[in-house]
């Protein structure tokens, strides 16, 4: 729990140091040109690779294939481009190496026994995956089966502002 504590106090201080390196050695102006272009590229790659990742995500749950890794995998590019958006060359260089596939296998192969992820198959009537967390029991009510009555004990029952 300290870890990400401490990358999160020192990771402004580590952007802010590349900023200035980099602005010594290449200048300003091209300095704020990398900056910008880091944005964009992160928008651009972010755009075509998480387009194969929802369809692959898609085709997964259709076929009934457990879609866990590549929903790390949607997790870990919008996370490389919010790297890449945020300016800075630290965050920047994390992000580009997030963008590569065998990179996120290594890191989901890692976090992958840290991971549960709750949901239930269906084999039988319908090929796919279907989120559940438990086997609850639905009731189907028709219009003459149940009342609707205001509860006299709920919390949006409060006094009014306004003086209504």
């Amino acid at each position: 729990m300290r870890l990400p504590l401490v990358l999160f106090l020192i990771a402004p201080f580590l952007e802010i140091a590349s900023l200035i390196l980099v602005g010594q050695a290449i200048g300003v102006l091209w300095t704020l040109a990398l900056v910008v272009s880091s944005a964009v590229l992160g928008l651009f790659l972010l755009k075509q690779q998480g387009g194969g990742i929802l369809r692959r995500l898609q085709e997964e749950t259709q076929r009934g294939i457990d879609p866990s890794r590549e929903m790390v995998h949607g997790a870990l590019l919008v996370v490389a481009a919010f790297l890449l958006i945020v300016p800075g060359f630290a965050g920047d260089i994390i992000g580009l190496l997030l963008f590569i596939p065998k990179l996120r296998d290594l890191l989901w192969q890692m976090l992958k026994p840290r991971i549960i992820i709750k949901g239930q198959f269906r084999q039988a009537g319908g090929r796919g995956y279907r989120n559940g967390f438990g086997t609850e029991t639905v009731v189907d009510l028709d219009d003459g089966e149940f009342t609707r009555e205001p509860r006299r004990n709920s919390p949006w029952n409060g006094p009014r502002i306004g003086g209504d």
